[in-house]
């Protein structure tokens, strides 16, 4: 077994990577478990986000499109928009432009749902994000930079 250490820090805190991760995953906790109280995950909660920000365009919103404009993985998409669908607070209907897609609609219900997860996720990102305040700015900005850069 070779001597030398895997890693080029002596701590994983020292790697952005781990970091990001790390804040990440906390974030995500804080999120669904604040969003369990509307029944919702912080994936539906994106995707209803989502549909309801390109649909306000005025866009003929479908499944694909929306996992493009999410940046999410079409199989998991899928499967969040067939959840999402059995609890009502969607619709599929037949597309006028394309035969083989199915136009996604939020439902009053769905509307409403979204409404009520907003803000909360609007008191957990204050609380969360509270400890960076004065810094949001610049933490944004870097925050795009990454998302530019890796081409999202």
């Amino acid at each position: 077994m070779p001597d030398s250490p895997i890693f080029t820090y002596n701590q994983p805190e020292e790697n952005n990577g781990y970091l990001l991760w790390q804040v990440s995953m906390r974030w995500h906790l804080l999120m669904n478990q604040r969003l369990r109280g509307v029944g919702i995950t912080l994936t539906q909660f994106s995707l209803m986000a989502g549909l309801y920000w390109l649909d306000r365009q005025g866009e003929l919103v479908t499944q694909q499109r929306l996992a493009t404009y999410a940046n999410t993985d079409k199989m998991m998409t899928s499967k969040v928009l067939q959840t999402l669908e059995s609890k009502g607070f969607l619709l599929r209907s037949d597309n006028p432009q394309d035969g083989r897609a199915k136009r996604l609609q939020l439902t009053q219900t769905g509307e409403a749902v979204l409404r009520e997860a907003y803000a909360l996720v609007g008191q957990v990102d204050a609380g969360f994000f509270q400890a960076i305040e004065p810094d949001s700015a610049v933490f944004n900005q870097l925050l795009r930079q990454l998302l530019a850069a890796s081409g999202g």
